[in-house]
């Protein structure tokens, strides 16, 4: 196959592999979604308390952060489709041998080792490096698609799962979805065999109102803060929102359980949650071009921690149906706010690392928050003090976040020159 060139940048190609990518994702993010609707079988087969039943997501959460490290390594030597074949087979052998494990501690071994580090993070920083490539105009929109697809997978997966572990076992759904993850993940691989074009071209996204431009000395303290004081502090907000926002996504099966529901209703407003969670990413996409990454970030914390509380006197089905397309809907757009505000300050040399980082801490605030929401509960006996647990980390991310955009305000008051300036056009021989 001939080496692509710029002429198949947003080419009907790129539209093609960008579809792809998405439904890689999707497949690869059964990792993510499937241990919170087994959780109950898992507490109940093990005999174990719910704390340590959800000691299984974390560990996948946190190889997920890991694992996305080496797995954009090895895209950026081999090309992007080595860590999918590799995230193939992980996440394939990850599910049958979960299925087969005898105890806890090796289920958490392998979810850990396979599902996380080798399975589910080849199909997501890998694939959305590869997407910004292929696309210069449209790059927002196509990463905004691509990024959707582990909430699509949030929206698909719990209730076919719940179906399937209702009449066969979760065992034996374990052991099918292995098999159907390497079956139809491989082939998919081959699409991305082509290696992205030359110096693709990156346009960097207009400075909002109140953000100073990452120009010059600027770039030297952004906010007036050191560099790596800001990441501290982007990594810190990154943990908290995530520990607020694993509350509902991981227990939400289990809490309806507790409330008589079933586990059948509590994967549907999984499913319903996080179906939100894709027109609140694509929405908040288009949003945070307009107002910048931090007032973005500020809108969702702000908007998650009032359906965490909405949460509380919640207990009847229609009302936890309401609140968790709510929670979905204000939530999604979180997490990719954070790589906006990387690269509106930051340098574009140091983007890639910072990027990473933030969004590795982000992965280790949903570990964090998935076993914390079920210790506290063992703690007390109910999810209500969790809910609590999470509203008051999600206050921690508003301070954090709020400290921020007074940063840049008093910033932007200081330099008047640079508000709503742009950066610069993109230099081939220098690309953002």
């Amino acid at each position: 196959m001939e080496p692509a060139t710029r002429k198949d940048i947003e080419s009907p190609y790129a539209w093609w592999r960008l579809a792809v990518s998405l439904l890689l994702m999707t497949i690869g993010g059964s990792g993510m979604y499937s241990i919170t609707v087994v959780l109950p079988r898992i507490q109940q087969d093990f005999g174990v308390a719910r704390g340590d039943a959800s000691l299984p997501y974390t560990l996948t959460m946190v190889g997920f952060g890991i694992g996305g490290i080496a797995m954009g390594r090895l895209a950026d030597r081999f090309g992007v489709m080595a860590p999918v074949l590799l995230g193939a087979v992980g996440l394939g052998a990850g599910f049958i041998f979960s299925g087969l494990a005898p105890n806890l501690a090796m289920f958490c071994l392998v979810q850990g080792l396979f599902v996380g580090v080798l399975g589910t993070s080849a199909t997501f920083a890998p694939l959305v490096a590869d997407t910004s490539q292929w696309f210069d105009r449209r790059r927002g929109i196509a990463l905004a698609i691509c990024m959707s697809g582990n909430y699509t997978a949030g929206a698909l997966w719990p209730p076919v799962l719940q179906h399937f572990i209702a009449d066969h076992g979760w065992r034996a759904t374990y052991i099918g979805l292995g098999i159907f993850c390497i079956a139809s993940m491989l082939p998919l691989a081959l699409v991305l065999r082509r290696r992205p074009p030359p110096q693709a071209p990156v346009v960097a996204p207009a400075a909002s109102a109140g953000t100073a431009t990452v120009t010059g000395t600027a770039a030297a303290r952004p906010l007036g803060l050191h560099p790596n004081l800001l990441l501290a502090l982007l990594c810190v907000a990154g943990v908290s929102c995530c520990v607020a926002m694993s509350m509902p996504q991981v227990h939400i099966v289990a809490y309806c359980g507790d409330l008589g529901f079933g586990a059948a209703r509590g994967a549907e407003m999984l499913s319903l949650m996080l179906a939100m969670g894709v027109v609140s990413r694509l929405v908040s996409g288009w949003i945070s071009d307009r107002i910048g990454g931090l007032r973005t970030l500020l809108l969702g914390s702000l908007l998650q921690g009032l359906a965490l509380l909405m949460f509380l006197p919640s207990d009847a089905l229609v009302s936890l149906y309401v609140v968790s397309a709510l929670f979905g809907l204000f939530q999604g757009g979180i997490v990719p706010a954070y790589a906006l505000i990387v690269r509106e300050y930051f340098p574009p040399s140091e983007a890639g690392a910072r990027v990473g980082t933030v969004l590795m801490a982000t992965l280790f605030g949903m570990a964090l928050g998935g076993w914390l929401s079920g210790a506290v509960f063992d703690w007390t006996g109910s999810y209500r003090a969790a809910f609590l647990n999470g509203i008051g980390w999600n206050l921690l991310n508003l301070g954090i976040v709020s400290f921020l955009l007074w940063r840049a305000r008093a910033g932007s008051a200081q330099r008047p020159q640079l508000r709503g300036a742009r950066l610069p056009a993109a230099d081939p021989a220098h690309p953002r």
